[in-house]
């Protein structure tokens, strides 16, 4: 098939929920995937976060072959038991923070807040959720009720009730809206799609605490920040915070679609037989395909390497802040989930297109911001590909504006 027929494909018969760049990815390499052309193009989004060992990684190609030829999908779906669910789960009771001793197995992130959030209401009796401006927690009608982003929200009233918002990082805010009618907090460690957004220090275990006062439950959402994003297994990993709730996508499969929540021994006792389920939820396919990234990720110290290649991306961009100050308004970041922050909409499209122009794929968001989020294993010399990419790509628009 030709790029012309397959867009002409696409655009004839797909729903048009996406403004598509006009090209036809045939396959992908780690970080590099390739058009139906042949063109060769370097890949700084990670399919959205999700591939985060790259494209067609060979632990991935194993559990798929391997699981494949044994089983895909239980008789009787979750009523069965299954090997490779049993692993799978036995391998997370050693990354998940130490309280979280029950996992369930879902499809994407928006499924696992959409549960969560029912679960927390069935568990304290209470309604009311909050949630924090510039969030995002998926796209069912509950979790963009949740999302703190207008945009995401209002074209779709009515929306389900019972949310509430409050600056992100304002501990005061989070305080002041606490009350007996508050069934749960929802919160993203780092607001990843409302632009990487670092809360201030100890504001997560200061939220931590307002709940375990009021009797509200703490869902974490690390949907984006979780599986070694951040530089550790998840961002929550190296605080004292408790999440009563913790959702997970993305990187849990590095491109299979599949996600989790854990919760409590508490909440486990709250939860009957019925309150929740799925007929792909846990499916053998998808469980062994996780167990092999997730083992892949802790066997070879991927968090110690993001860890590294987050210190060389965020140097290298705050020198390019110096240089540009007139470009460059921030730079933030934390592992490898980055963003530079343009002094306008404008100059973050020219940007992007620059890059794409230069057979490099990145991610605007929120208007003015660029969002990196590379494969986790990237290597030095590929980080400084894209780097020379995106600095060449600045260079450029600061020539276009002197002229």
């Amino acid at each position: 098939m030709t790029t012309a027929r397959t867009m002409e494909i696409e655009d004839k018969h797909s729903i048009p929920f996406f403004k598509k760049i006009p090209i036809s990815i045939e396959r992908g390499e780690g970080v590099y995937c390739w058009d139906e052309e042949g063109r060769k193009y370097l890949d700084f989004t990670a399919g959205w976060g999700v591939t985060c060992l790259g494209h067609a990684h060979p632990v991935i190609i194993e559990a798929l072959e391997k699981q494949g030829r044994k089983i895909v999908q239980n008789p009787n779906s979750g009523l069965t038991y299954s090997p490779a669910r049993a692993g799978l789960l036995d391998l997370m009771s050693t990354i998940l923070p130490s309280n979280l001793t029950r996992v369930f197995f879902s499809n994407s992130g928006a499924e696992a807040n959409d549960a969560v959030i029912k679960l927390a209401r069935k568990a304290t009796g209470r309604l009311d959720v909050i949630s924090t401006d510039q969030s995002f927690h998926g796209r069912t009608i509950s979790t963009a009720s949740a999302t703190g982003q207008a945009k995401h929200r209002e074209k779709f009233n009515p929306l389900m009730p019972n949310y509430r918002f409050v600056t992100f990082g304002d501990i005061k805010a989070m305080k002041q809206s606490l009350d007996n009618s508050v069934a749960a907090v929802i919160l993203e460690p780092i607001q990843g799609e409302g632009g990487v957004q670092i809360p201030p220090e100890n504001y997560l275990e200061d939220v931590g605490r307002l709940c375990k006062e009021n009797g509200t439950l703490l869902i974490v959402d690390e949907v984006q920040t979780g599986f070694c994003r951040c530089g550790t297994m998840f961002a929550i990993s190296p605080l004292r915070v408790e999440a009563d709730f913790l959702t997970m996508a993305k990187g849990i499969a590095g491109g299979f679609p599949f996600g989790a929540f854990a919760i409590t021994e508490a909440i486990a006792a709250k939860v009957e037989v019925g309150d929740h389920g799925g007929t792909y939820c846990g499916n053998p396919l998808g469980c062994a395909v996780a167990y092999n990234v997730i083992s892949y990720l802790v066997k070879n110290k991927i968090a110690e390497h993001v860890q590294e290649m987050s210190a060389l991306a965020l140097r290298t961009m705050n020198e390019w802040m110096k240089s540009y100050p007139e470009i460059i308004k921030a730079v933030r970041g934390k592992g490898l989930l980055l963003a530079l922050e343009f002094i306008n909409e404008e100059t973050a499209a020219y940007v992007t297109d620059k890059c794409l122009e230069n057979m490099m794929f990145v991610r605007q968001t929120q208007g003015n911001m660029i969002r990196l989020f590379p494969a986790l294993n990237i290597k030095r010399e590929e980080m400084d590909e894209g780097m020379g990419i995106l600095l060449n790509a600045i260079k450029d628009f600061s020539k276009k504006t002197l002229s």
